[in-house]
């Protein structure tokens, strides 16, 4: 338990708030604050930001919350994590019953958990987690052999596939809770990590990346392969920046460095691309989930500076930074006009926005 809770802080120590940029700190601070401020007035009576929505949300409110540097024994997020954990469920897993999202669920409340373990109060709630999550990782056991392109992944249970979104939030709960990068899971999930990327080679044996070979990332390599920005002419699978952003986070954790190859292709592709006024690939579809996404993604990377295609080198916690604040509502939420993926619900918005925030801090 000791070694979980130790390795966990240096994990999590990506995403711990420190110092803001400082051209932007008063601004930062200004509109974290205002955010907690929309986040309290939006809890419920059951401490449940988004009660319809399942625990979630409620995840995804905590970790920002806490990250962006509410004590995790503030009134709010105590009141939120007592909700949270009444889904604990015997086996382990933190999900609503019958949840058909029970991976996406249990995977953001490690999070949450991770988030407010400070003390180690929590270790088991994380453990039964951890042994849940990969439980249901697609493998062997679920009869997907290495072979499969299922396998590795994690998924949404009654789609009958994995996907890079759910298996990225699954790789991330386990490293922040102290999980190793030579864990087994995690170098399953990255062998399903690397079929999700338009690289030929030996790491990608599907007929995708052939037909777009880019080095960006798409969303599933699964059940015939799917992109949620389409296809290309010849029947590739496009590539979009915030699966790219979440390929590369995830290969990060998974140990590889920046001289390997998926690595440098995701990394180019992302130069290419390299902008915060949109999802590239998707518009504005997604851009809270691009942007906690693309902050994690450029952290765990390392580097003060982003340096696009043209050579251009971009201060990104700042770029990203004053893109998220300027796009703040008076009443200190935020919110997508695009709403595909819910990002038309202020709750979950706010939490990315939040989350985003906290992980441009050095």
């Amino acid at each position: 338990m000791l070694a979980r809770l130790a390795t966990s802080f240096v994990v999590a120590a990506t995403f711990l708030p420190g110092a803001a940029p400082a051209a932007d700190e008063t601004a930062v601070t200004a509109a974290i604050a205002k955010a907690y401020a929309f986040l309290a007035k939006a809890q419920d009576e059951t401490g449940s930001f988004k009660p319809d929505l399942g625990p979630a949300v409620t995840g995804l409110a905590i970790t920002g919350l806490v990250r962006s540097g509410t004590p995790a024994d503030d009134p709010v997020v105590k009141r939120a994590l007592a909700y949270l954990l009444t889904f604990r469920q015997p086996d382990g897993g933190i999900y609503s019953p019958d949840s058909p999202v029970a991976n996406y669920e249990t995977s953001i409340a490690m999070l949450a958990l991770s988030a407010c373990n400070a003390e180690g109060r929590l270790e088991d709630e994380i453990d039964g987690a951890v042994k849940f999550v990969k439980k249901i990782q697609w493998d062997d056991g679920e009869g997907k052999p290495e072979s499969d392109p299922a396998f590795g992944g994690a998924g949404y249970g009654k789609k009958s596939r994995p996907d890079l979104s759910n298996t990225a939030f699954m790789i991330e709960a386990l490293r922040t809770v102290g999980e190793s990068e030579n864990d087994p899971a995690i170098q399953r999930a990255l062998v399903f990590v690397s079929r999700a990327q338009n690289l030929p080679g030996p790491h990608n044996p599907l007929p995708f990346p052939e037909k777009n070979p880019d080095g960006g990332f798409y969303y599933t390599p699964a059940n015939g392969g799917e992109s949620q920005a389409g296809t290309t002419e010849n029947g590739g699978l496009r590539s979009y920046a915030s699966m790219t952003y979440a390929g590369l986070k995830s290969m990060i954790f998974a140990g590889l460095k920046a001289d390997d190859p998926r690595v440098k292709a995701a990394t180019e592709w992302l130069r290419k691309h390299y902008t915060f006024e949109e999802n590239p690939g998707m518009g504005q579809a997604g851009l809270f989930y691009f942007y906690h996404t693309a902050s994690k993604a450029l952290g765990v990377l390392g580097g003060d500076t982003f340096t696009d295609a043209a050579g251009r080198a971009h201060d990104w916690r700042d770029e990203l930074t004053t893109a998220i604040v300027s796009r703040q509502r008076a009443d200190g939420s935020w919110a997508n006009a695009n709403e595909r993926w819910l990002e038309g619900e202020p709750v979950l918005t706010t939490a990315y926005a939040l989350l985003a925030l906290a992980n441009c801090r050095k």
